[in-house]
């Protein structure tokens, strides 16, 4: 293998602490932005409603990253885990853990109403399915905000 072959496969990737804040930003404004189009899809039309749903979908959302994907962030930072599709990968597994879990009673921990073997089973199958539609977006939102927070070294 040549130098140059040598060296492309070796970069990495540095962030800063005002571009990990503006990807945080970048994350919960394009997560207020699904939370805005869930609530268009689910049929509200009021502007003062929809200004509501995206502004407390943005804050939320930033909460959310801070307080669970960014000690996972670091951990991967400090890994050497920079890649684009490492912050997607994380993004997908977070979403879909949070939605599974508030979908299915926190999976199983907390009391659920009284239902038979099938309809749990409904219930898990339906949670997986539309929680990975979410990991979608969550894997997009990772790697938007990896693309606003890291550049080549």
């Amino acid at each position: 293998m040549n130098e140059s072959a040598m060296r492309g496969r070796s970069r990495s990737y540095e962030t800063s602490l005002d571009r990990a804040g503006l990807a945080l930003g970048a994350g919960g404004l394009l997560a207020g932005l699904a939370v805005l189009l869930l609530v268009v899809a689910a049929g509200q039309r009021d502007a003062l409603s929809l200004v509501a749903s995206w502004i407390l979908g943005t804050v939320f959302a930033m909460l959310g990253i801070t307080a669970v994907a960014t000690p996972l962030w670091l951990v991967l930072h400090l890994s050497g885990l920079r890649r684009m599709w490492h912050a997607a990968a994380l993004g997908a597994l977070l979403a879909m853990i949070v939605f599974v879990a508030g979908q299915t009673y926190g999976f199983g921990l907390f009391d659920a109403p009284p239902s038979d073997h099938r309809t749990w089973l409904y219930r898990w199958f339906s949670a997986l399915a539309t929680s990975g539609l979410l990991a979608i977006v969550g894997a997009a939102i990772g790697a938007a905000m990896w693309r606003v927070a890291y550049r080549r070294a």
